[in-house]
């Protein structure tokens, strides 16, 4: 059955959904954090900013399910989300006043030249990490339109959110199967964290070979039940366990090694109907040579090479993601839909913070080769 995203109908609630934890990002610009004294926040999420940023740029009815605590830092990140226009179906949370349950907090200093950027994390008694089973009522959320189609056509969550506990992978099952029953197309982006997936398996008392093994075992859970699928050779090595290339034996902007490993994918997940990642080569923190691929049906596609200045890196391949899925949903040919995500993700590394700031103008000029910085 080929992919087809249901149309909008009379009575759709969203254009698409995305399953994730909120997070503020606190970034301190070029200065260590050691030396910082002052720090932009922005809110974040991985699923969160694909959400984020189909509402800001593209104009598409979004929504995010996620857990939110009810305090000052709380109401900090749910003014972002009205700002950003995606409707939100949260889980709250009572703060103690002490202890938490807490919204995570990602810390992310910017890098410069031949300094790299530095990214940790403070996601302890995290309030996400309580969700699971039953923590929303997806079928009142997907719902059916007035012509019985589901009330939602794009259905998204990640590795990261999957990460976070034993309980959330079992409540991204649930509203997948929630999903595909209500007809939506479901993605998921890998996000393979190796740091997340140790502590996880860590408080369970696992070691970090086990923590790998599990990783995979739930990963390709997840996945043996998704449509379109974004990751890495890498994320599709470590996060699915397949055998592939030495991804350091071939260059940061060969599509070989992505390519060779679709035979493996298609074998071991025949629901999937594509899979797309951006490739980038960092010559320095700020300046990248940026492309991105994508399989779809059994043909391949790749978009130009672009040099990019970049200011910040953060937030990119989500900002590819999610050019990608509006030319998918809007009905544009796989290669439209290939060059918007890589545009989209391209333009998003201009501006601070992690969702987009720029227009469908700007996107779809550069998509169409308005830089003079392209390589054809």
């Amino acid at each position: 059955m080929p992919l087809l995203p249901i149309p909008a109908a009379a009575g759709t609630t969203h254009d698409f959904l995305a399953l994730g934890a909120l997070v503020t990002r606190l970034d301190p610009g070029i200065i260590p954090f050691s030396e910082a004294g002052t720090y932009a926040l922005h809110v974040s999420g991985g699923e969160y900013n694909v959400a984020a940023n189909l509402s800001t740029c593209f104009g598409m009815r979004t929504a995010i399910a996620s857990a939110m605590v009810n305090y000052p830092i709380g109401k900090r990140i749910e003014n972002a989300v009205q700002k950003s226009g995606v409707t939100p179906y949260y889980q709250r949370f009572e703060h103690d006043g002490v202890r938490g349950p807490n919204m995570a907090i990602v810390w992310s200093d910017r890098g410069q030249g031949v300094r790299a950027p530095v990214v940790f994390y403070n996601r302890s008694n995290e309030a996400a990490q309580r969700l699971g089973p039953g923590s929303f009522d997806w079928k009142a959320i997907f719902g059916k339109t007035s012509c019985g189609t589901s009330g939602i056509r794009w259905f998204h969550s990640g590795g990261i959110f999957s990460a976070l506990s034993p309980s959330t992978p079992e409540l991204v099952i649930e509203a997948i199967e929630a999903a595909k029953k209500a007809g939506a197309v479901v993605s998921f982006d890998l996000n393979y964290r190796a740091k997340l997936w140790a502590v996880a398996a860590a408080e369970q008392g696992l070691s970090a070979a086990q923590a790998s093994e599990g990783a995979a075992k739930t990963l390709r859970r997840i996945v043996s039940h998704v449509d379109v699928l974004v990751g890495n050779e890498e994320d599709l090595q470590k996060g699915l366990g397949l055998k592939g290339q030495d991804v350091e034996a071939k260059g940061k902007l060969d599509p070989s090694a992505f390519f060779g490993m679709i035979e493996s994918v298609v074998k071991d997940f025949p629901n999937i109907k594509a899979v797309a990642t951006t490739l980038r080569e960092v010559h320095s923190t700020n300046r990248h040579s940026w492309s991105a691929v994508l399989w779809l049906e059994g043909k391949s596609y790749q978009a130009p090479t672009a040099e990019l200045d970049v200011y910040d890196r953060v937030g990119g391949g989500d900002g590819f993601a999610a050019g990608l899925f509006y030319g998918l949903l809007s009905g544009k040919s796989p290669e439209e839909a290939l060059r918007l995500g890589w545009a989209h993700g391209a333009l998003l590394t201009t501006t601070p913070g992690d969702t987009s700031m720029v227009s469908l103008d700007q996107v779809e000029a550069f998509a169409k080769g308005g830089s003079a910085r392209i390589q054809r």
